[in-house]
């Protein structure tokens, strides 16, 4: 793609890195990453699998790599609190598009509570909702909303967790309509709603690393059909 200009073309193991037996080389899908690269195309991309497999790991050090901080917030937003995330990123290059817009975003749900009040201490010149006063889901969807506007690259972190079924389909809207615009958008997720929007790539992680796969072929698309037909067979083994 010598002409692509979104703005993350390639994700790669930096000059001199190669995986290690440490964490988090050792999770498979980062060990794959690090061994092979990892091509991102434009529109939207969906990494999807299993607590553990990696996917929040991956987004944050991409998030991180691009210039945005681990705990949310725009690439010039500076929030810290108490770092928790990997060192991952450092062990990242990433192959820009040329001349594509080094504008970007990250939705991270564990921190947003502190970043709402990072944003009441640095104040936008433009209008924004109090979102502290908000309700969680209202203010998840109100900060998407309101901040994604810009063409550039954008980075979500289950953004699903505090959204209900109405506010999963309206998130699905703004993904469509940040990829019609020409934004880039790499999105962990464990909701096979958002996981569906038309032309996605979708990326599943697990035990195999890293595959492409369609929606309908994902276990969290077949996990989810099968308990929503018969409920009964998996509460059995639990309750």
């Amino acid at each position: 793609m010598p002409f692509a200009d979104h703005p993350v073309r390639r994700v790669a193991a930096a000059k001199g890195v190669s995986p290690s037996g440490a964490w988090p080389h050792t999770i498979p899908a980062v060990r794959q990453l690090l061994t092979d690269g990892l091509d991102l195309g434009p529109g939207v991309t969906f990494l999807v699998g299993e607590n553990g497999a990696g996917k929040s790991t991956l987004v944050e050090a991409v998030a991180v790599a691009f210039g945005m901080s681990p705990e949310g917030g725009s690439t010039g937003a500076r929030l810290t609190t108490r770092a928790t995330e990997s060192s991952l990123s450092d062990d990242l290059v990433l192959t820009r598009g040329a001349g594509a817009s080094k504008a970007g975003f990250f939705l991270r749900a564990e921190t947003m509570h502190s970043f709402y009040t990072y944003l009441e201490q640095n104040p936008s010149s433009r209008p924004e909702p109090v979102f502290h006063e908000m309700s969680h889901g209202e203010s998840f969807l109100s900060l998407i909303e309101n901040r994604f506007s810009r063409r550039g690259f954008y980075c979500l972190d289950e953004p699903e967790s505090a959204l209900s079924f109405s506010s999963s389909l309206a998130v699905v809207g703004v993904l469509k309509q940040l990829a019609d615009s020409k934004s880039q958008v790499l999105c962990a997720t464990h909701s096979p709603v958002i996981a569906a929007l038309p032309g996605a790539t979708i990326l599943e992680v697990g035990q195999w690393g890293i595959r492409e796969s369609a929606w309908t072929d994902l276990e969290l698309v077949q996990n989810w059909r099968a308990y929503l037909r018969h409920p009964e067979q998996y509460l059995r083994h639990i309750l």
